[in-house]
Parts: C-alpha cells; structure tokens; sequence
C-alpha cells in the first residue's frame, strides 16, 4: 500500500516501514473512542446548566439558581449535581482494571468494540431517564465505555504506529477527545432552547460516535503484538506486512516476538511492576495523570458554562464562550499532531507550564478583584477572563491534555504494558473523579483562590517536566529501557541496583552449582 518511505534506525536495526493508509484509517478510527470521552466530557457542563434539567432532576439547585441574593460562587454547589458528572469517572477506575486483562486475553480490538456497546447502553439509559437513579446509571455505563476505551485506544495506536509517527497518530485521540468535547458544546448551545427535551437530545446524541466507533471497528486490523500475544503468528504477520507497506518486517517481526517471549515468562505483571526495574515508568506514568487533572483542565472542561454563569453571563453566553474555548483546544491540539515528534515531548511540556501557570495566575487575581459574592461581574473583566481561559486552554491542548495519553502508552515494556498502562488511567480517572466531584464545593468555599490552587501544581509539574521526565521521541517502544530509563540520571540507578543484583545471583548460582559437583 502506499505510504511514505520511512525507516526506523533502533539500537542499530533498521526497521523498513510506511506510513500507511492502513494505519492511518485505523488509528483515527480507534480514536473514535475519545471522541466519545470528550463528548461526555463536554455534554455534562452544558446539560447541568439548563434550566429544564435541573428542575426535573435537581429542582433545589434550580431554585437557588434563580434567587438574586444567592452567592455568586455557590449557586451551584450540590454533591448529587457533582454526582451526576463524577460517577461516569468512578465506574472508569473499576472498569479500566477489567479492560486490562481483557485487553490482554482478547485483544485490543475487542476491548474497543466492547467500548462501543457500554457507550451505546449509556447514551440511551441517560436520553430516556425518567428518574435521578436511572441518569446515574446511564453515567456508569458510560464510565465502563471510558475504561475499556481509554484503556484500549492509546495502546492500540502505539502498538500500530511506526515509531517516526507515533507521537502524532496518537494524539488523534486527544485530538478526538477536544472535538468530541466542542461538539458537545455546540449541541448543548443548539438544544438549550428546545424546551422541555433539549436536555435529552444532548445526553442521546452520545449514541451517535458509539455506533460510529461499532461499526468502524469491524473493518479495523488487531495489533501484530497483540496477535503474537496469543499465539496468532501467520496472522500477526500478514497485519504486520500489511500495517507497514513491505514485504520485509522480518527484523521488526522478530524483535516482537523475541519482546513477548521475554513477556511471556512474567507470570503475574501486576506484581512485576511493583519490582525496582519497572518503578520508574511507573512513577512517571501514574504522576504523570495526576498532574494533568490538576492543572485545572477539567474546572474549564467540565463545567465552563456554569464558571461562565457565575461570571455574569447568561444560560446562551455562558454556552457561547464554552464553545469559543473548545474550538481553541481543538486547534491547539492539532498543533500537538504535528509537531509533538519534531519538538519531542518535554519542550511542549515546559513551554505550557509557563503559559498556564500565568493564565491561571491572572484569572484568579480579576477574579478576586472583580466578582463578589452577589455583584455582576464587569463585562470587560468577563471578556478578559474568556481570552485567558484560551490562553490556558491552547497550552493544555498542546502539551500535558494529549501527551498525558502517548507517554505512558509507550514507556512501559510488554511483560508490564497493559498492568502499567492501567494504573495510568485508573490515576487519570480517579483525579478526574476527584476534582468533577469536588469543585463545585471548592469553588464556593475557596472562590477564587481555587486557580492559585491549581498554579501551584503547575509549579510542581514543571520541575517534575524539567527534571524527571525523559524525551522519549522517535524511539521504538520496545527499546524504551535501554536507550531512555538506563541512561536518565535519576533513573538509570533502578536498572544499575537491579543489575547488580542479578549478576550477584547468577555468581551465587554458578558456585552453589560447583559445590555441588
């Protein structure tokens, strides 16, 4: 098939490979899955705002929306609203484990279909919920399609993508997951005067890229690793000719299965990543998730309208700025697709630390500053604070939103990937969790000092970029221990520990055995 001429050079192999069509039209099919994360994402902050949906569900937040004494930054602060958003996260972190041994039994493809149909439930649960238990129950189906697809998706594109290109063809993911989002919002923004259902047309629409992502993975190809992974090697080997465009993937072939021999002798890889060799991924790749829900992302994300409300602006502007900041996270985001393998990861990363941490610096200052408890924030302050709000969104969208995804999709070995990969999401979701069920309360009790609070981490995210975190553009995934971790200055003492322990063993062994003799 055609494609362009690539080849890989990899602790001295080279490894003939295109960028095919092939990967092409499976990977942005796979990331169809986070079209369907960031809808539901998006859809949430938007349905919480209107009018018609608070009075059938939460009729004590709809009353107090509407008294004029109420304070600005507590209008909204209920746990059973927060509920509605964060449960979808909660069933994410129980079902993420599940999709991680089912990814590894069946296959990656499998797990993504199967992310499909608990999407598809969800939507459809949520767009005829007559009742607050059966809404709750659409958001659990729809967090058991996050874990399998979150779980699923990342490592499908990494495992598929030449390494030259892994780096963009992954952030098609996030880069679905931003215009799932913006699509959400522009619904939202259509259906907010389409009384009294509008609500319902916004949470049944979620139906739609859940059937997309159904249909498109039946034409999909599973993974040679996974394929080698469960003994299909005459077929992991035609994907594989296929995927790359050549007939020669002999080398590439090889060093797959050699990867999953070695893999094979890990009988118990959730015990195996707690081993000192396989910490420091570990580390980077479950710190790596917390410091991306904690830059604040999802206080933007998740319930813009509702910030945008408190700010002054009415139920339609509030959706109407919503909209302009995801179609600047959309666009950033495409930044990310093609220059994240020319730039590496962590110069995007230092880059948007410093762009972040001033914007949230400054909205939190205007904001305290300009809105109290019950005045109407001034109209040029509320404008400055969208602007800024771009601003740190556009940082986000280029760095720690899509590289919280392709980092730790392609650091961990095979023997470990789909264990540490799971800790990765289950962190991911649990700080999403975490911060949709706790901002409303913290935004009434800290008010504006709620985006000093996430500059603070911003600081913290830095340090860790600049210090902790390898570049681990352009190498193949397999070879991310020799030529990353034993060569890191910090983390290259975990692999030096380990080894002398093994020649020690291997010394021990050799005169236990002469002894015998």
């Amino acid at each position: 098939m055609a494609g362009l001429s690539m080849a890989e050079s990899g602790g001295g192999r080279d490894l003939p490979a295109k960028l095919t069509w092939q990967v092409i039209i499976c990977c942005i099919i796979a990331a169809f899955g986070g079209l369907m994360f960031g809808y539901d994402v998006g859809i949430s902050g938007g349905v919480t705002s209107m009018d018609d949906f608070l009075e059938k569900f939460f009729p004590a937040v709809y009353h107090k929306k509407h008294e004029a004494t109420e304070d600005n930054y507590c209008k909204f602060d209920n746990q059973f609203l927060q509920l509605f958003t964060s449960s979808l996260y909660l069933a994410a972190i129980v079902s993420s484990f599940i999709a991680s041994f089912f990814c590894k039994k069946f296959g990656r493809k499998p797990t993504i279909q199967a992310a499909s149909i608990f999407f598809l439930t969800g939507a459809v649960l949520n767009a005829v919920a007559v009742e607050l238990g059966m809404l709750i129950a659409g958001r659990i189906f729809l967090g058991v399609g996050v874990g399998f697809g979150n779980q699923a998706v990342p490592l499908f594109i990494s495992e598929i993508a030449p390494a030259k290109y892994r780096g963009g063809l992954n952030i098609c993911f996030q880069l679905l997951i931003t215009v799932g989002i913006l699509i959400a919002n522009l619904i939202n923004y259509a259906t907010s005067n389409v009384h009294p259902y509008g609500w319902r047309i916004s949470l049944g629409c979620a139906a739609v890229p859940a059937i997309i992502l159904a249909i498109g993975s039946l034409v999909i190809e599973e993974t040679p690793t996974s394929l080698l992974e469960r003994g299909k090697n005459e077929e992991a080997l035609r994907v594989l000719r296929k995927i790359r465009g050549v007939d020669n993937v002999d080398k590439e072939y090889a060093e797959i299965l050699n990867v999953i021999e070695l893999a094979k002798q890990v009988k118990h890889p959730f015990r195996n990543l707690m081993s000192r060799s396989n910490r420091p991924q570990l580390i980077c790749g479950t710190v790596f998730q917390f410091f991306q829900q904690f830059t604040g992302i999802n206080v933007v994300m998740f319930y813009a309208p509702v910030l945008f409300q408190t700010m002054g602006y009415g139920s339609n502007g509030s959706l109407l700025s919503a909209v302009v900041t995801d179609s600047v996270n959309v666009v950033s985001t495409l930044v990310a697709v093609f220059v994240v393998d020319i730039t590496g990861r962590r110069v995007l990363l230092i880059e948007a630390c410093i762009q972040m941490l001033a914007a949230q610096s400054i909205m939190g200052t205007i904001l305290a500053v300009h809105l109290k408890s019950a005045n109407i924030m001034p109209k040029g302050s509320a404008k400055l604070v969208v602007i800024l709000v771009c601003v740190f969104v556009s940082g986000f969208a280029w760095s720690w939103g899509p590289l919280g995804w392709l980092i730790p999709s392609e650091i961990f070995p095979l023997e470990t990937r789909s264990a540490g990969f799971f800790f990765a999401v289950s962190m991911n979701m649990f700080c999403t969790f975490l911060v949709a069920q706790a901002f409303l309360t913290m935004l009434c009790r800290m008010r504006s000092g709620i985006f000093f609070f996430f500059a603070a981490w911003i600081v913290v995210m830095a340090i860790f970029a600049i210090f902790f975190l390898p570049e681990t553009k352009g190498i193949p995934i397999d070879e991310m221990n020799e030529r990353v971790w034993k060569k890191h200055w910090f983390w290259k003492r975990y692999y030096e520990d380990s080894d002398i322990k093994k020649r020690s063993q291997e010394i021990q062994d050799k005169s236990e055995g002469g002894s015998l003799e």
